[in-house]
């Protein structure tokens, strides 16, 4: 019988790892990060996190279409054509695709190519395994190439804002390299800070950094406002049919304007969804599309400015002073990013794609705001080697592109299979969305191909490798957890096993953390059989996450005697909420005052986990090299102990092997 202790709500949306390494079910119980959407501080904080990214795209977005493309005039009609592809393309893409359509596809407030992946399976549930799996696998890979991207962006980002030093002084060049490393370090040894903190700082600087987009664009503008016809969508179409060939190569590099859109939905959890758009179309839209035009009318007016227009387009004195400062964005530029891996990174544990990791929540209010400092170091340690093996933006903008291209189609992809099963869309509305949208993602993603034998190896290689984790991972646990629940059986039937033996009991208290109460933890099976003992009293503990920061203890257990209250067998369900520490010590203590739990001695509890040992087989399902990186993962994952608060003298670890 089931006597709860609280008014538990039901389990609903994805999975996720749960303390014992299985899963279980996510609450959700109430609205998450959009919920608060309205305030002025998480529109700040959204503006100093997201919008990093494409925020600084105008240090090397123009200079690279003019660097690359040998081909264009800077002095005639090619500029009106460029800063109409420019336009157009953030437009399209980030005003329509991602801000009003993208960032509705949320999964409890998170987004990312793994969050619309769950969506998108969710809504094949019944169109049959393969098709939902193959869902599920086009996102791994969205992910795999957003990974990719993550690494290159802030390297980018940062080489672009230091290199103006050699604008103001060219001896100041050889400072480049070593300038970059120490920022970069300085940011991603800021991260145990939690992207709210971050955001609060970075907003009021990234509000000033699109003022001075704006400002310095407008006074261009003023100089020159026949510019203006850029933003006429005939000047794109007519340099693409007056120039087909130096148009494809230039949407090569175009493809820069919009490198951040796809980090602004990986970061809608850390924010919600209605202070993103509320800064994209008050505040960044505005100052990008003035920059970007004045960096045109400095072109016309003086042709060889295509160098560096964006520093150039500043007066004099002001040079040094925005180098500090684009330095000082760029930073945030790879806050984005990073911010958009650490969401990407749960999304791929909860649904199977990743062993558990370390994770910290770093706010009290927002679920989305985590760190992962396994994930963080990966990307700081890959973010370093690019760096001093591109060693300027200028080529690193050559490899730049290809991954991001990519992972637009994806997204496209399973938008579409989200809004007409989801969102009830006509087919003829998706076929206008896929048909508009994924034709301009295809020649992007074209044009970029070229930039494969330059670079963009780099990303393509990145992506492959993280590629062959998520799906080994995933392979390798829907082959070890049949295994796995065949060798624990059914719970019932082993507690009529205990009572029909009547093995001898001992005293004390014995917890085992499992993820379910419908199948025996191996550490119990082992102890029973190994001692020939049990204790007098049996705890099973289940925990799982909710969406909300805290979770009242009166409401946070149910307590279960599994059929039997005079065995001293019971089970546990503790829902925490994600500010709250799984404490399964404390769960105990709370839950000893209940009557299921009299007898509990605190003073002589044990507890016992499970642990997995893999071994390699030759058993089909897997290639032996692929069978021993997921021994390797699951070796690398994080500490069931530590993340549990379980005290190291009373912990016992039982090991069991399954074969892979």
């Amino acid at each position: 019988m089931s006597e709860q202790a609280n008014n538990e709500q039901p389990a609903v949306g994805g999975t996720e790892p749960t303390e014992d390494g299985g899963t279980a079910s996510q609450t959700s119980l109430a609205g998450p990060a959009a919920g608060k959407a309205a305030g002025a501080t998480l529109l700040l904080g959204a503006l100093g996190v997201v919008y990093g990214d494409i925020g600084t795209s105008p240090l090397y977005a123009l200079k690279t279409v003019f660097t690359l493309d040998r081909g264009l005039d800077p002095g005639s009609r090619d500029v009106f054509g460029v800063i109409s592809l420019v336009f157009w393309s953030i437009t399209l893409i980030v005003s329509i695709k991602y801000v009003i359509f993208i960032l509705r596809a949320d999964n409890h407030g998170e987004g990312g190519v793994m969050a619309l992946a769950a969506l998108a399976r969710q809504a094949l549930r019944n169109a049959g395994g393969r098709r939902a799996a193959g869902v599920l696998a086009l996102g791994a890979l969205g992910a795999a190439l957003f990974y990719g991207d993550s690494v290159i962006t802030p390297a980018i980002s940062v080489l672009s804002a230091v290199e103006g030093l050699e604008v103001t002084s060219p001896q100041l060049a050889v400072v480049v390299l070593p300038v970059s490393a120490a920022i970069l370090t300085v940011l991603f040894a800021g991260q145990r800070w939690g992207t709210g903190r971050v955001g609060n700082i970075f907003g009021p600087i990234m509000l000033l950094w699109f003022a001075c987009l704006g400002v310095a664009g407008a006074a261009e503008v003023f100089r020159r406002p026949s510019i203006l016809g850029g933003l006429s969508p005939t000047y794109a179409v007519l340099f693409v049919v007056d120039h087909p060939i130096i148009a494809f190569v230039a949407m090569g590099a175009v493809v820069l304007a919009i490198t951040g859109a796809e980090a602004l939905y990986a970061d809608m959890g850390h924010f919600g969804r209605a202070p993103i758009r509320r800064a994209w179309f008050a505040i960044v839209f505005p100052a990008l599309t003035l920059n970007y035009l004045g960096q045109g009318a400095l072109i016309l007016r003086a042709p060889d400015s295509r160098a560096n227009p964006f520093f150039l387009l500043m007066p004099e004195w002001a040079r040094l002073p925005m180098v500090v400062l684009a330095t000082v964005a760029t930073v945030i530029a790879s806050q984005a990013v990073i911010s958009g891996a650490f969401s990407v990174s749960r999304e791929a544990m909860r649904l199977g794609f990743l062993p558990h990791l370390r994770i910290r929540q770093t706010s009290q209010r927002e679920y989305g705001q985590i760190y992962l400092p396994g994930v963080n170091w990966s990307l700081f340690a890959a973010v370093l080697v690019v760096v001093f093996a591109f060693g300027s933006s200028t080529k690193l903008a050559a490899a730049y592109g290809v991954a991001v291209t990519g992972t637009f189609l994806i997204t496209t992809t399973l938008v579409l299979v989200v809004a007409r099963a989801l969102w009830r869309w006509s087919a003829r509305r998706v076929v206008l969305f896929g048909v508009v949208f994924g034709s301009i993602e295809l020649i992007f993603f074209t044009a970029n191909l070229a930039k494969v034998s330059h670079g963009g190896w780099l990303t393509l290689l990145i992506a492959v490798a993280l590629f062959t984790i998520l799906m080994t991972w995933r392979r390798g646990a829907a082959l070890v957890t049949p295994r796995r629940t065949e060798r624990e059986g059914p719970l019932p039937d082993f507690i009529d096993t205990l009572h029909a033996a009547d093995i001898p009991r001992v005293p004390g208290t014995a917890v085992f953390p499992h993820p379910n109460k419908d199948t025996t933890p191996l550490a119990l099976r082992a102890n029973v059989a190994h001692n020939h003992v049990r204790h007098e009293r049996i705890v099973l503990i289940t925990g799982r996450t909710a969406n909300v920061p805290h979770i009242p203890w009166d409401q946070r257990l149910t307590l279960d005697d599994l059929g039997d209250p005079n065995d001293g067998i019971i089970h546990i369900t503790a829902v925490f909420g994600f500010q709250d520490p799984t404490d399964f010590p404390e769960v105990l203590r709370r839950a000893a005052t209940h009557p299921l739990a009299s007898g509990i001695d605190l003073d002589e509890v044990s507890y016992f986990v499970s642990r997995i040992t893999l071994r390699c087989t030759p058993h089909p399902g897997l290639a032996t090299w692929r069978k021993r990186l997921f021994i390797g993962l699951a070796h690398n994952a994080a500490s069931q102990a530590e993340f549990l608060h379980l005290p190291e003298e009373k912990t016992i670890v039982l090991s069991a092997e399954i074969p892979v």
